[in-house]
């Protein structure tokens, strides 16, 4: 029998395969808790999930800086990492869960404001019930929609062969 070489597991992105990447989640559970806290904490959540956009998109500039050779154009491949990262990024993590997360708990509060008679406090937990369990549900349609919007759009201004460091 011959030996058969062990294929190495891909390295650990940090930003994509650990803890760390439900920072980018942030701002959809601040968004689930708009009704019941200062609006301070809603924008702070805001901040957390760009500060790891931000990291997530340093990080791509920075290993497709080290994975190009200076004669092939590494700076520009460092820049189109860090700029289709950063537009996926905001796009898939904050900007469209944001508001898709926002205009869920808002009619689901007008909602209930209409049709029940539950107190105002419990219309408010049920509200940010409902944007907590909203959250596994929208996430692949958004990182699909924002692949097919990148795609057709931003991604054809710098073609390339591979898939960009943003597509899971």
């Amino acid at each position: 029998m011959g030996s058969r070489e062990k294929e190495e597991p891909p390295p650990v992105d940090l930003y994509r395969d650990t803890w760390v990447r439900y920072l980018g989640y942030a701002n959809e559970v601040g968004e689930s808790f708009r009704a019941i806290v200062p609006v301070s904490l809603v924008w702070a959540s805001y901040g957390v999930a760009t500060i790891y956009v931000t990291a997530d998109a340093v990080d791509k500039g920075k290993k497709a800086a080290t994975a190009t050779p200076k004669e092939e154009g590494r700076a520009a491949q460092a820049t189109v990492a860090v700029v289709d990262t950063f537009v996926w990024q905001s796009l898939a993590s904050v900007i469209i869960p944001g508001f898709t997360i926002n205009r869920i708990c808002a009619a689901s509060l007008y909602l209930m404001g209409r049709t029940t008679r539950w107190p105002l406090s419990v219309r408010k937990w049920a509200t940010t019930a409902v944007g907590l369990s909203a959250i596994p549900f929208i996430i692949k349609p958004i990182d699909r929609s924002v692949d097919f919007l990148m795609d057709s759009s931003l991604r054809k201004l710098y073609k390339t062969e591979e898939k960009p460091p943003t597509s899971f």
